[in-house]
C-alpha cells in the first residue's frame, strides 16, 4: 500500500479502531483471548506479536475465504488494515494525540441477544490445570409449564477456555418421559461411545424410541454472537420436558484448575415459527456416501468427495463444515442444472479449533436438481501439526465415533424451502433490533 509510505500511522487514530473492532471482544477479562487489548498500553506491549500474527492472518481467526463466498460477522483484516499495522509497529508503535484515542467498546456482560427469559446453568465442570484441550458432551435439562415457542438460544461461557460449542435441543412426550433429570449430565468423549452417550445421560424416552431433536439450536465460538434469523423465520417449538444437549463443547488447553460456570440464555416468542428450518446433512451421520470412505492411512495425504442432490428449490441461510484433527482444505458448491456454479464455502487452511456456523448476508436460492459437492482434504503425515498421532497411524471414520483422534467428514446446511424473494432477505440482524 503505497500511502503507508507517506502517512504517520498512530495507535489513536488508525490502530484502535482496527483493535475495537476486531480484536477487543475476545482479547478483554473473561473471555477467550490470553490478554487483554483494550488500551495503548495493552496494544504497545504486544505490537510485535500483533504485527506476526496479522501478517500471517492467523488473527483474527476467519477459516473461510472471503475472496470465495462473504457471510455475515465476517471477522477479517484487509489487506490496507494489515499494512497500518505493519507500519504502525515497525515506526515505533506511536500512541498519536491521546484525546483521539476512541472510547473502548462496551460489551454486555450477559448477553449479547438481549434481555432473556430463562437461564439455565451447566452443571459446574471442573476444567484440568493440565494444558490438555478436552471434548465433552453436556445436557441441561428444564421443564416448563407449559409448551412454548422460542425465538433463540444462546450459549454464554462461563470460563475463557471455552473454545466452540454446538447443541441441540431435545423435545420429550410428557407421556414418553417421566423425568428429564435423570442420568449423566458430563461425559467425555475420550471415553464414550454415541450409544453409551445415550444411555448414560438418558437422551431417549423412557421406551427407547427417539424424542424430537432440533438440531443446531445453540453455537458458540469466540467473539461470535448467536445466530438470530429475521423475524419469522426460525425458532423452536418446545414442549413441557426438554433439555438442551450439547453434543459438542470443547476446552481448549488450561495452565490451571478452572471451574466452568456456562449457561444457556433462552428467549421465548408469542407467536410459532411462521417458517421453521430445516437441515441436512452431508457425509458422516448423514445422507450421500464419502468417496473414497473415511480411511486416511499412515504417511498419506487424501481427497475425499461428497455429492448429495437436491430435489426441491431451497434458501440456503447457514453452513457448517466439520473434520477433525487431520483436515487440510474443504471446499462446497452447489451445481446448478444449467450448468452454473454457486459458490458456498472455501477454507484453504484448516483449524479444527475455529469451526463457525457461516450464515450467509442473503439466502441463497438453490434450484432444485442441483448437486452440493464438497471436495476435503485430509493430511495424515508428520506434516500435519494437529495430528494426535505420532508416528502417524490408520485414521478412520468409525461411524461417527466422538472421538477426535477418529476422524468426520460433514457438511451440514440450514435451508428453508424456497419463495420467491427470499434471495432478497438480509440474514443480518439479531434480537436487540
Amino acid at each position: 500500500m503505497d500511502k503507508a509510505d507517506d502517512v504517520k500511522y498512530t495507535y489513536a487514530e488508525h490502530v484502535a479502531p482496527i483493535i475495537y473492532q476486531h480484536c477487543s471482544h475476545c482479547h478483554r477479562p473473561g473471555q477467550a483471548g490470553p490478554f487483554p487489548l483494550l488500551t495503548y498500553k495493552d496494544v504497545a506491549k504486544r505490537s510485535l506479536t500483533i504485527r506476526e500474527v496479522v501478517m500471517k492472518k492467523v488473527m483474527p481467526p476467519w477459516p473461510a475465504d472471503p475472496s470465495y463466498s462473504s457471510f455475515c460477522e465476517e471477522n477479517y483484516l484487509t489487506d490496507e488494515q494489515i499494512a497500518i499495522i505493519d507500519h504502525w509497529v515497525m515506526s515505533g508503535a506511536p500512541l498519536g494525540d491521546s484525546t483521539r484515542v476512541p472510547p473502548v467498546p462496551q460489551f454486555a456482560a450477559h448477553s449479547m441477544l438481549g434481555q432473556p427469559d430463562l437461564t439455565l446453568p451447566i452443571k459446574p465442570f471442573l476444567v484440568k490445570g493440565d494444558n490438555t484441550d478436552r471434548f465433552m458432551v453436556m445436557k441441561i435439562p428444564f421443564e416448563l409449564m407449559q409448551d412454548t415457542f422460542i425465538r433463540a438460544i444462546e450459549f454464554v461461557p462461563g470460563c475463557r477456555y471455552v473454545h466452540h460449542v454446538n447443541g441441540h435441543l431435545i423435545c420429550f412426550d410428557d407421556q414418553k418421559k417421566k423425568t428429564v433429570f435423570n442420568g449423566d449430565y458430563v461425559l467425555d468423549t475420550r471415553d464414550e461411545t454415541r450409544d453409551d452417550v445415550l444411555k448414560k445421560m438418558e437422551l431417549l424416552n423412557d421406551d427407547g424410541s427417539n424424542p424430537r431433536v432440533e438440531l443446531s439450536a445453540t453455537n458458540y465460538l469466540p467473539g461470535v454472537f448467536g445466530t438470530v434469523y429475521p423475524e419469522g423465520i426460525g425458532g423452536f417449538f418446545a414442549t413441557q420436558k426438554n433439555l438442551v444437549y450439547l453434543n459438542d463443547i470443547h476446552y481448549g488447553p488450561a495452565p490451571e484448575d478452572v471451574l466452568d460456570t456456562s449457561y444457556v440464555n433462552i428467549f421465548f416468542d408469542q407467536k410459532p415459527p411462521v417458517r421453521p428450518t430445516k437441515e441436512i446433512q452431508l457425509g458422516t451421520l448423514g445422507v450421500g456416501d464419502i468417496i473414497p470412505p473415511l480411511v486416511i492411512p499412515p504417511d498419506t495425504v487424501m481427497t475425499f468427495v461428497m455429492r448429495g442432490k437436491i430435489l426441491n428449490d431451497i434458501s440456503l441461510l447457514t453452513v457448517n463444515p466439520h473434520m477433525h484433527l487431520l483436515g487440510k482444505s474443504f471446499l462446497a458448491y452447489a451445481l446448478k442444472p444449467d450448468g452454473d456454479t454457486i459458490p458456498l464455502i472455501k477454507i484453504n487452511h484448516w483449524d479444527f479449533r475455529w469451526q463457525y456456523f457461516y450464515t450467509f448476508k442473503k439466502m441463497l436460492h438453490i434450484p432444485a436438481g442441483s448437486i452440493i459437492e464438497v471436495v476435503a482434504v485430509m493430511d495424515n503425515t508428520v506434516n500435519n501439526p494437529n495430528n494426535p498421532n505420532h508416528p502417524p497411524k490408520q485414521v478412520e471414520g468409525r461411524n461417527g465415533s466422538m472421538r477426535t483422534t477418529d476422524e468426520m467428514l460433514q457438511f451440514i446446511m440450514t435451508f428453508l424451502p424456497y419463495q420467491p424473494g427470499d434471495e432478497n432477505i438480509s440474514l443480518e440482524t439479531s434480537l436487540q433490533q
